[in-house]
This record gives C-alpha cells, sequence and structure tokens, in this order.
C-alpha cells in the first residue's frame, strides 16, 4: 500500500511514550480496520452468485461488483497515502473508515444491481484512504524496537483475514439472517465502522510528514480513464457481441497511457511529485517486478472469480461448503509466506519466488485435470491438493516479491515504488476480472437449459484455468529479471525491510 510511501515520505511526529497504553488503543482500532477491509473482498467473492441470483445482476455488473472495487482502491491508493501525509493520517483514516462504513451500508441496501456497483466503487475509494494510513500509523505511533511485534501481529491478522473471510460470507450467505440473502455480508461492517470511528477518534494520535509530496490528480485521471478504456469494453463486449466502439476504446488505452507517461515526464521536472516517478522503470529488477505484479494479479483475478462460480453455480454447491473447501488453500498460503520470508528466500533467494509460480502452475494444472477427470461428481477432498499445492506456491511469492522488487530501488524512492507495485497489482486484479468475459463467460453459450448451467460453467472452468497456467508461465520467466538475492544493505535495499504490504492485500484476492 502507499501507506509504505507514507511512512518514508518523511519523519513522522514524535511516536508517544513507551508507557503511554493509548498505543495498544490505537493498534487495535487500524488493524480491526485493516481486517474488515480484508474480509470484506473475501466475502464479496463467496457471495458473487447468491449475489446474482438474487439480485438478477447480468454478467458484466458481476464482474464490476468486484473489478470496480479493485479499480477504486488501485486508483486511489498513492493518492490517499499523500493525502495522509498533507492533512493527517488519523484525520484520512477517519474520513475514510467512516465513508467505508456509509459505503457498506449502501451496498447492504442497494436496491438494484447498478446501485450496488456505484456502491462497491464508492467502497473502494473509501478503502484506498483508509488502508494507506494504518502502517503509517503504526510507524508514527511504535518506535523502532517495537515496530517488528507489530509487524508480527499485523501479519497474523492477515492469515485470520485470508481464513475467516471465505468462511465467515459463506455463513452469512448461508443462514439468510432476516430474510435479507447475501445483505448481511456488507451490513455488517457498520457496527465495526462506527466503533472504529468513535474510538480511532479518541485515541490515534495525529502525524503529518513535514514534507509532503504534492497531488498529481491529472496523473490519477488520465490513469482511471485508459484503464476504464481498456477495461470496459472488455466486460460488456461479451453482452453487446462486440461492437465497434469497443474495439476503438480499447486501441484509444495505450494512447492514454502514453500521454501520462508524457505528462508524468513534464510535471517530474517541473515539481518533482509525479504520480508515478518514471526513473524507477530505469532499474531492471524494478521493471521485472512492476511487470510480475501486474500478471500476477491478473491470474489472481481470474482465477478467483471463476472458481467460485464454478463450485456454486457450475457444480450446484452451497456457499458453506465453497467457503469451506477454500481453507485448505487459505493456510497453505499463510504457512508458506512465513517460511519464504523466514528461512527460504535468505538461502535461496530469487528461485524461491520462481518455484512458488511452478507450484501454482502445477496446482493449476492438477485442478484442471481433476476438474475433467470427475467432471460434475468432483468433491472437496479431492480438490484438497490441488489447492494446497497452488496456495504454496503463492505465499512462496506474495509474501518476498516487494523487498526482491525494492531491492535495487535508491532509498529516496522507496517509498514511490512500493506505492506502485501495490497500485499495479491491484490493477492487474482489475483487468483479470475484466478478462472473466473473455476466457470463461465468452465459451458459455446463450440460452442455457438449466440442465445445461451446471456442465457450461465447468467446461468454461476448465477453460479458464488453461489461461490461468499459461499466465503462471509467463511470471516464471519475468522473474529471470529479478535479482538473484535481495540486496538488505545497498541503497535503498534497508527501505523495503520495512515494507511488508503486498502480505496485506494479497489474500484479499482468496
Amino acid at each position: 500500500m502507499t501507506s509504505t510511501e507514507t511512512t518514508l515520505s518523511g519523519t513522522p511526529d514524535e511516536p508517544p511514550a513507551a508507557g503511554d497504553r493509548r498505543r495498544w488503543f490505537a493498534l487495535a482500532i487500524v488493524m480491526t480496520a485493516a481486517f474488515m477491509d480484508l474480509v470484506d473482498v473475501t466475502i464479496v467473492n463467496i457471495a458473487i452468485p447468491s449475489i446474482r441470483q438474487d439480485a438478477g445482476a447480468s454478467v458484466s455488473q458481476i464482474q464490476w461488483i468486484t473489478a470496480g472495487y479493485a479499480l477504486a482502491f488501485a486508483a486511489g491508493l498513492i493518492t490517499g497515502g499523500r493525502l495522509g501525509d498533507i492533512h493527517g493520517r488519523k484525520r484520512l483514516f477517519l474520513v475514510g473508515i467512516g465513508g467505508f462504513t456509509l459505503a457498506s451500508a449502501l451496498c447492504g441496501f442497494a436496491a438494484n444491481p447498478e446501485m450496488l456497483v456505484a456502491s462497491r466503487i464508492l467502497q473502494g475509494g473509501m478503502a484506498a484512504m483508509m488502508v494507506p494510513q494504518v502502517l503509517s500509523i503504526v510507524h508514527a505511533t511504535f518506535p523502532a524496537h517495537e515496530r517488528g511485534k507489530v509487524f508480527g501481529l499485523f501479519g497474523a491478522i492477515v492469515g485470520l483475514g485470508a481464513v475467516s473471510g471465505p468462511l465467515l460470507g459463506a455463513l452469512l450467505t448461508e443462514w439468510n439472517l432476516f430474510g435479507l440473502e447475501w445483505r448481511p455480508i456488507f451490513l455488517i461492517n457498520l457496527p465495526v465502522g462506527i466503533a472504529g470511528l468513535v474510538l480511532g477518534s479518541r485515541f490515534i494520535t495525529e502525524s503529518k510528514a513535514p514534507r509532503a509530496l504534492k497531488l498529481d490528480l491529472v496523473g490519477v485521471a488520465l490513469v482511471v480513464v485508459g484503464l476504464l478504456l481498456l477495461l470496459y469494453p472488455l466486460t460488456r463486449g461479451e453482452e453487446l457481441d462486440w461492437p465497434l466502439w469497443g474495439f476503438v476504446a480499447m486501441a484509444g488505452a495505450p494512447l492514454v497511457f502514453a500521454a501520462l507517461v508524457a505528462y508524468e515526464k513534464r510535471k517530474g521536472a517541473r515539481d518533482g511529485s509525479p504520480l508515478v516517478e518514471l526513473s524507477l522503470f530505469k532499474v531492471k529488477s524494478f521493471a521485472a517486478g512492476i511487470a510480475v505484479q501486474t500478471v500476477f494479479g491478473v491470474g489472481l483475478g481470474i482465477f478467483f472469480l471463476v472458481w467460485t462460480l464454478y463450485m456454486q453455480t457450475g457444480l450446484g454447491w452451497s456457499p458453506l461448503r465453497a467457503g469451506l473447501t477454500g481453507v485448505p488453500f487459505s493456510i497453505a498460503v499463510s504457512t508458506a509466506a512465513g517460511l519464504s520470508v523466514q528461512q527460504l528466500v535468505p538461502r535461496f533467494g530469487r528461485k524461491v519466488l520462481q518455484a512458488g509460480a511452478l507450484l501454482m502452475a502445477l496446482g493449476v494444472l492438477l485442478y484442471l485435470w481433476e476438474a475433467e477427470r470427475y467432471g460434475m461428481g468432483i468433491s472437496s477432498w479431492q480438490m484438497a491438493l490441488p489447492l494446497v499445492v497452488m496456495g504454496v506456491g503463492m505465499g512462496l511469492i506474495v509474501a518476498p516479491l516487494t523487498d526482491a522488487v525494492l531491492s535495487e530501488v535508491p532509498r529516496e524512492h522507496a517509498g514511490s515504488a512500493s506505492g506502485l507495485i501495490n497500485t499495479v497489482q491491484q490493477m492487474g486484479n482489475a483487468l483479470g476480472l475484466g478478462l472473466v468475459s473473455v476466457v470463461f463467460f465468452g465459451v458459455i453459450g446463450d440460452d442455457l437449459r438449466p440442465a445445461q448451467v451446471g456442465p457450461a460453467f465447468v467446461d468454461a472452468f476448465q477453460h479458464a484455468l488453461g489461461w490461468v497456467a499459461a499466465v503462471m508461465g509467463v511470471i516464471f520467466l519475468l522473474m529471470f529479471a529479478l535479482p538473484k538475492r535481495p540486496a538488505q544493505h545497498v541503497e535503498g535495499g534497508e527501505a523495503g525491510a520495512e515494507l511488508p504490504v503486498v502480505e496485506e492485500k494479497a489474500p484479499e484476492l482468496v
């Protein structure tokens, strides 16, 4: 997140005294907010089929319920972090958690799919205001000798969110509380958000950066326009029979991104505060890492949406059964992530990340083989092996990737670089969700009879798995451009040591 950017953009205010117990209340509050954000998306993923059936959402609306959140979140990350630097991290955290709570209420009471999509976009934008402040507040609140313990707690929260999100979403959907169907998955945020808002205003200490960078709203606008030109035709193309304007819009996206590069060059020369620090791309390992993060996000965006649709719509499983099926994957991710950072990467370096990519590809191919062999009769325990293999592979990648990418980045640009890493992963996720209409819904026939729906979704899932395996192969090749061993003590290397940020969002995609 750009939370890392904010911690590195300037020296925070003096942290509270070591005996001040208020800082632990502040920690509990910001960690709860981070947990709420993590759980929210996993809850939505597991409830997508129920939303589709109950709300009558179209294929493109289903994609935008997830992709709209990711796009708004990605577009607002760097801006949210810099707003915290300028106006105060506590203030922006409270604005973010208040807006996130309001958007959750709007999602829960959405009268139609269009309102739900709009509310999810607002929710993603508010998360972009809230989440970047979390680690910044920790950095400003705790002295250096206590941060290791705090980041350990943060890792535990990440693991808990990865495991509990799908289960909580499955239970809330299955229970159908008060006849509200899927709506409690959003409404559960209301008491948590209100408590965080009240307690945060009392216990969190305000902090700002003494010299904050200026906002680059034009850069943000160009990024959003470019992504919309690419994503909107992708998500609507299948439904609209691929009209000409869609291809024209997609062809215009590279032109907008070219304009973004030209503008960022001029802005960097003029006031030194561009949205994207283009000089970073001269660092081979960083450029390759950005490519890895983007492609990785694409693969995850495709897999987790079609996986949910496969289990619930294709196989006809209940949300609870689907949620329980994913538990081995979540546990494997959390376990492998801890081992990779603490034991494997220091000994084997880049090979650990490449092994992760190969393991993910192997797990996908195993899943494809089992899906073809067992068809509609496949069981949860038969899925366990490929899911564990995939989970171990993902854990080997997500935890050490940030440090590998940042290891050769000059220290003064470490904050901007870490913010950009997380931004492009979210953008890749949004692009992957957009591609679902091509690699999944694009192979499902129109006007299916009820008896044909299940087998059609199973066949489409197998088709999508082939694409995901190919994506993992591309990631493996891109990783050869990463440094063999992340540098820990060279210029800029130290910056990566405090950056456990990729782990914060990766489980969101589970």
